[in-house]
């Protein structure tokens, strides 16, 4: 009997288990079968959705900030423009002070509002929304400290001028210009530290239209102030101060009424008194890295300096007055000094049309 189960239980395992050779055959089988995955026919498709996607949310961020850092920057070429009807002296101690202005306070504090960018994109991304008015409170702050030597710098703007060889008259109207400059310093700074609070919060729409809206009022206070008040490139210069503060007041008024800002502005607070050094560690090395970038590259004044690329010949009238250099230092060293202006009837060369930053009215 237990023979006998013990022989028909091995035979049912015999049967049970298959051949070494079709174990082989299978899984050579499996190998070479192509392996379906589900999904597989759409990944390609949903790639290439994901790329319009973000190529999408890319121009939708980018556009408005490239138009409204443009309506910005036109606020001054504006000013400048009603000043070129003027007269050749005054374009002539604008366009410099403009020059002065942007190396010696606009382009350090875009710098250091610039650290918000690090800042206020590190709390959005952790969900501490709270930290980003906080930021932004303390930037305001430090700026509007900073700006107080560099108003300085600019109240000498037309003695350092003179100190460095400028022409009297030019470097009087530059520093004319430069001191009713002056509330636009402290106004520059506030407005960049708005522009990245939001920025870093994707808010970017209101901003480009906050600057429009600015870029409108600028030509109805430029030609106010420099003609119907009489106040000529001091009105003009006047009017950057006002447009800038518009600018600030319309952002404040959103920050504070918008609803997308009810998590990151939640009022004043004592925090923004502290860690300054903090700030300080990014906001130097960016305001070095900005301002190093607006400097005139070597290369450019060498070129510029080419007697192909200057507009006045020696014998103009204007040669002694907008240049330092005498027609027999000009024969001898053979280089020309760049100017602000072409009198009529003198022709442009190319080079000279490319580069008109430096040789034509800003």
């Amino acid at each position: 009997m237990d023979t006998s189960t013990t022989s028909i239980a091995s035979e049912i395992g015999e049967m049970k288990t298959p051949p070494e050779n079709m174990v082989i055959n299978k899984a050579s089988a499996a190998e070479e079968a192509p392996v379906v995955v589900a999904g597989d026919e759409d990944d390609d498709g949903e790639a290439g959705l994901g790329l319009r996607e973000e190529v999408k949310k890319q121009l939708w961020l980018a556009g408005p900030l490239v138009a409204g850092a443009l309506l910005r920057y036109v606020i001054q070429m504006i000013s400048v423009m009603f000043v070129g009807h003027l007269g050749e002296l005054p374009l002539a101690g604008a366009s410099m002070a403009n020059s002065f202005t942007t190396v010696t306070g606009f382009s350090l504090l875009l710098g250091m509002a610039s650290a918000l960018d690090t800042l206020c994109g590190q709390a959005f991304g952790a969900q501490q929304y709270h930290l980003l008015g906080i930021y932004k409170q303390r930037a305001m702050l430090l700026l509007t400290a900073v700006s107080v030597p560099l108003a300085v710098v600019w109240f000498y703007t037309g003695d350092i001028l003179r100190l460095f060889g400028q022409e009297a008259d030019i470097a009087t109207e530059a520093g004319a210009y430069a001191r009713w400059m002056i509330p636009a310093l402290f106004a520059y700074g506030l407005l960049h530290c708005q522009i990245r609070f939001l920025q870093t919060q994707n808010v970017v729409l209101p901003v480009m239209a906050a600057a429009g809206a600015t870029a409108l009022c600028h030509l109805l206070v430029c030609w106010v102030l420099v003609y119907a008040a009489g106040m000529g490139n001091r009105g003009a210069a006047l009017s950057n101060a006002v447009s800038y503060w518009i600018n600030v007041a319309i952002l404040a008024v959103y920050v504070r009424v918008s609803s997308s800002c009810k998590k990151t502005w939640t009022g004043f607070s004592t925090e923004a008194f502290r860690d300054a050094l903090g700030f300080f560690r990014l906001a130097v090395p960016s305001a070095l890295m900005v301002w190093s970038s607006s400097q005139p590259k070597a290369a450019d004044v060498r070129a510029i300096n080419q007697p192909q690329h200057c507009f006045l010949g020696v014998d103009d009238p204007l040669w002694p007055r907008l240049c330092h250099k005498s027609k027999q230092e000009i024969e001898r060293d053979g280089r020309w000094t760049p100017i602000l202006r072409r009198p009529k009837g003198v022709p442009v060369s190319p080079m000279s049309s490319a580069r008109g930053g430096l040789t034509q009215p800003v």
